[in-house]
């Protein structure tokens, strides 16, 4: 899992933030959501209902949302993100 979060990092094909996961997971452009450890319950809730709805994987990232965001190479938290299927990479 971490490898693909890397990759998709790398390449450009992730969506950073709750919003804008939910909006492209109910789009159908997802292929994973990504939660931190301590992402909101409600953001949580929303993002695993949808999962469920859709079927698209949910992975849980084994640390912080700060953790998080200093794996992907950014200068802040981040509590969820979604990598963009293959079919959808250019957005």
């Amino acid at each position: 899992m971490l490898e693909d979060v890397r990759n998709a990092v790398k390449e450009n094909k992730v969506i950073l933030g709750s919003s804008r996961a939910i909006k492209y997971l109910k789009l159908g452009k997802v292929k994973t959501i990504v939660l931190a450890n301590n992402c909101p319950e409600t953001v949580r809730k929303d993002l695993e209902h949808y999962t469920k709805l859709t079927g698209i994987k949910l992975e849980k990232f084994d640390g912080t949302a700060k953790q998080l965001g200093i794996f992907c190479g950014k200068p802040f938290s981040i509590a969820s993100l979604a990598i963009l299927s293959e079919k959808n990479e250019k957005l």
